[in-house]
């Protein structure tokens, strides 16, 4: 039997952003409610990864007793006032089992008593006036505001000839014994694929991984999506000539020959040479992408980045329909491979700014501030940058402000997206504002193009009091005024990551603000 509810807010997916969304509404005394298609919040990890190594780290011993710094390597952990609600009492192991994200963030939903309707999908989505959601069972939910944290729930399938002869990452068999002996393609340069790839390495007798370009490493880009260090022992077979390969090209098409397929490879950098290789399995692992079926075309996004996903906002709100808000790995075409949104420990504080702007926008709540005096700005800096963990997670896309009134007021903010510090300075949001400093934590130039296999490379001294030739993560101060960069200021790196030296780190700081 049908049925409508009205709420203020509604939540799509409880997955990590979901959880934190919901935490952060009811925190606030929000009316909202969530909406999981699955049996419990998490779903997505109750499947993936396929091989249930998780890539994101788990720190439990770090030396430290701030639970602040301890969020600098816990990337599973959600943001709450309960430290019994932290990931690393969850399990000891650095890089966790698929299993324990989903205990914990059950108990994460359970423990806060979040208002959330499980196996509840969503099928319609429609904006006649309020947002019109409808489910599975014929209930129809209306809402003023809608957040959308379904994560990318549907595999991205590239334009190749011949595709669907090739088996989904997401249903091919995790059974190494069901390759044995069989020459393997994988197509997709990822960490799925080459997850998949060790994991047949012992059964299989020949496997390619194929994909355009040069292969990305997380430890060289700081882009902790591209191939994490975890998931690459299949490089060393193919170096050390053990049968299996890295190709570099795009696949030009893929046809079925008796119990085999043969796969054209158009080769790049080999004077554009097509290939025709025989395998017996094809396996397409190319990631993910968002799936915006369920919106009617009175309230579809926009989307970007070959359609796969949102186009937003700095204010993470499609670009195109008011009111539509998106929270978690869908968000990260604001940062595409270059900083952490499409991950928890990074959307995390993407959720927590997205609540700020809410709550400014809709209910009239200043974004959290605090008034120092002029004098102390250089040891507020220092401070924060030697705890926060948001900016070190979020680096170059989350910052804090220094805010200079006209009526000689200082005002220190605390974790803004950049793109969204200048535009609510533009519109007045902090007040009659004269300028601004944005203090964000940032890798240098170039930093990726440092030769991978030499690490010192490149790394200024620690005592040089000038950090603007710094490659590892340091602190940047930039100074705005109407909106334009006026100049900046960078702290020398440091190997410990403590920024608290008078000489080398406050002096040239309190130099550059004077």
């Amino acid at each position: 039997m049908s049925s409508e509810v009205s709420t203020e807010y509604l939540v799509i997916g409880a997955g990590p952003a979901g959880l934190q969304a919901s935490y952060l509404l009811k925190q606030a005394e929000r009316e909202h409610i969530v909406l999981e298609a699955g049996a419990t919040a998490g779903t997505f990890f109750t499947r993936f990864p396929r091989h249930r190594q998780l890539i994101s780290i788990n720190k439990v011993h770090t030396g430290w007793d701030d639970p602040e710094l301890n969020l600098r390597v816990d990337w599973n952990s959600l943001l709450s006032d309960d430290p019994d609600l932290l990931f690393t009492g969850y399990t000891p192991r650095y890089f966790p089992n698929a299993d324990d994200m989903v205990r914990y963030l059950g108990d994460f939903a359970v423990k806060n008593d979040l208002p959330i309707r499980y196996d509840t999908k969503v099928v319609s989505v429609t904006r006649p006036d309020d947002f019109v959601v409808r489910d599975q069972h014929g209930v129809t939910y209306r809402a003023k505001r809608v957040i959308v944290a379904t994560g990318v729930s549907k595999q991205y399938v590239p334009d190749i000839d011949g595709v669907e002869h090739a088996e989904p990452y997401y249903d091919v068999s995790v059974d190494p014994q069901d390759f044995v002996n069989q020459k393997v393609l994988i197509i997709g340069r990822g960490n799925s694929a080459f997850e998949t790839a060790d994991a047949l390495v012992e059964t299989a007798s020949v496997i390619h991984v194929a994909g355009p370009g040069s292969l990305k490493l997380a430890w060289q880009t700081h882009f902790v999506g591209h191939l994490r260090a975890v998931n690459n022992n299949f490089l060393d077979t193919y170096q050390l000539k053990s049968q299996n390969a890295v190709l570099d090209g795009h696949i030009a098409g893929i046809r079925r020959d008796g119990d085999d397929y043969l796969v054209k490879v158009s080769f790049q950098r080999v004077n554009e040479v097509i290939k025709e290789i025989r395998y017996d399995r094809v396996i397409l692992a190319t990631g993910f992408r968002f799936d915006a079926s369920i919106f009617s075309d009175d309230c579809r996004p926009e989307l970007t980045i070959n359609s796969r996903f949102p186009h937003l906002s700095a204010a993470w709100e499609s670009v195109n329909v008011p009111d539509l808000f998106f929270a978690g790995t869908i968000t990260q075409s604001r940062d595409f491979k270059k900083s952490t949104s499409g991950f928890i420990h990074g959307f995390r504080y993407g959720v927590r700014a997205l609540h700020r702007i809410a709550e400014q926008r809709y209910h009239g709540v200043d974004w959290p501030s605090r008034d120092i005096a002029a004098g102390d700005v250089t040891e507020a800096i220092i401070e924060r940058v030697n705890r926060t963990s948001a900016l070190w997670q979020l680096f170059a896309f989350m910052a804090d402000a220094v805010l200079t009134l006209k009526d000689g007021t200082v005002r220190y903010v605390e974790e803004v997206p950049v793109a969204h510090l200048h535009e609510a300075v533009a519109r007045g949001e902090f007040g009659d504002v004269e300028s601004y400093l944005a203090v964000t934590l940032e890798y240098g130039a170039d930093h990726d193009k440092i030769n991978p296999f030499d690490i010192a490379a490149g790394r200024n001294s620690q005592d040089d009091t000038s950090g603007l030739d710094g490659r590892y993560l340091h602190p940047v101060v930039r100074r705005f005024r109407g909106g334009e960069l006026v100049d900046e200021h960078h702290i020398t790196e440091n190997l410990e990551n403590e920024w608290d030296s008078e000489t080398v780190h406050k002096a040239p700081l309190r130099e550059y603000l004077r």
